[in-house]
């Protein structure tokens, strides 16, 4: 890709902001963050630390006013502002990517595309789990039919914090569309419906277990895919003893991983996209066999493809610069959203929910 840099507005510096999107961005090419948006003096400071070149703003309005300088903004700040803000950037002339989850509502993620659609823009979501690296490992093992005609899928997103951490994402105000059912729920659904398609029945259980808790934090999502495959999906921040990450399940053989893909911590800790990012041991490869459990050394190793987080960035900007595929749309979005609300009402009423 040749040429001048995009400029990028990011708007928020938190967790996601900092630890995902600026440096994402920063190492695309194509791409140049111009301006990160937050009104936290440690926030700026980190900001300018970490991007001696940037521009810092104390609000979205600041930014917005400068619209004609900028080709891109990205909306990394509390779920509760992603629609108006959305919005905003979307009437200002401005293509945006918003972080998960788009939107409270279906509805409104399709009244985004709308307005994006209307105005000619790019509206894409970050759902980066699409590049984690088991998911990537599983998707080859799909294509290759190594597992046969699959009958189920197991996603366990689990973690192990008794304490609350506090914050808007612990709220139970319904305004701050917090709780693990849209945080993390939002990353398995959207990999199981990338994987098995539309979904025609979602049964769930939502459990708040951390005394002084607000909000979901131990949730179970069963969907029924048009297909015929059921997803059995975890989500949980009280799990002392961690599952699999994936068991699929098929005719011929299953592949059962354990363990988070790399990337996250790895930026975490100040890592940055370069030669070798996104792999893993061998030790920690999943493995594809039939009548045996992998823990006593049944099946093969299956080799974990690398994980490639920069890869959702790249597609971005060359959907902008020489009109690539959308890497992911709002009507995607809204229709993990679609499942996502019934997997709500399902939970309240005790209930399954038909699509």
């Amino acid at each position: 890709m040749t040429g001048t840099p995009l400029r990028v507005g990011l708007i928020g510096y938190g967790l996601a902001g900092s630890v995902f999107h600026a440096p994402l961005i920063a190492a695309t090419e194509g791409l140049a963050l111009d301006t990160v948006v937050t009104s936290n003096p440690e926030r700026q400071e980190q900001a300018r630390a970490e991007f001696p070149d940037v521009r810092v703003s104390a609000t979205p309005d600041e930014l917005l006013a400068r619209a004609g300088d900028l080709d891109l903004i990205v909306i990394a700040s509390p779920n509760r502002t992603h629609v108006p803000l959305a919005t905003a950037a979307l009437e200002a002339g401005l293509p945006v990517v918003v972080d998960k989850p788009i939107a409270g509502t279906a509805a409104e993620a399709r009244g985004l595309a709308e307005l994006a659609d209307k105005r000619g823009l790019l509206l894409s979501v970050f759902q980066n789990r699409r590049w984690d690296n088991d998911f990537l490992t599983l998707r080859r093992l799909l294509d290759e039919g190594a597992l046969g005609d699959v009958y189920r899928f197991e996603s366990r997103f689990e973690r192990w914090r008794p304490q609350l951490k506090g914050g808007w994402r612990e709220s139970g105000d319904p305004a701050e569309i917090g709780g693990l059912l849209y945080d993390l729920g939002s990353h398995v659904v959207d990999q199981a419906l990338v994987l098995f398609g539309p979904v025609t029945r979602v049964y769930a259980e939502a459990d708040v277990r951390r005394p002084g808790a607000e909000t979901d934090d131990d949730t179970f999502i069963g969907l029924t895919h048009a297909n015929g495959v059921r997803s059995h999906l975890y989500v949980s921040a009280t799990t002392a003893q961690l599952g699999p990450r994936f068991r699929v399940l098929g005719s011929r053989a299953g592949y059962v991983k354990y363990g988070l893909d790399p990337q996250e911590a790895a930026l975490r800790e100040g890592l940055r996209p370069g030669p070798g990012w996104g792999t893993e041991p061998e030790e920690h490869w999943g493995r594809v066999g039939a009548g045996e459990s992998p823990v006593t050394g049944g099946g093969r190793p299956a080799r974990t493809l690398p994980g490639d987080y920069p890869a959702y960035y790249a597609a971005v900007a060359k959907a902008l610069t020489d009109g690539g595929p959308n890497p992911v749309t709002a009507v995607e979005a809204a229709a993990a959203l679609d499942v996502l609300e019934a997997a709500r009402r399902s939970a309240r009423d005790g209930v399954a929910v038909t699509l």
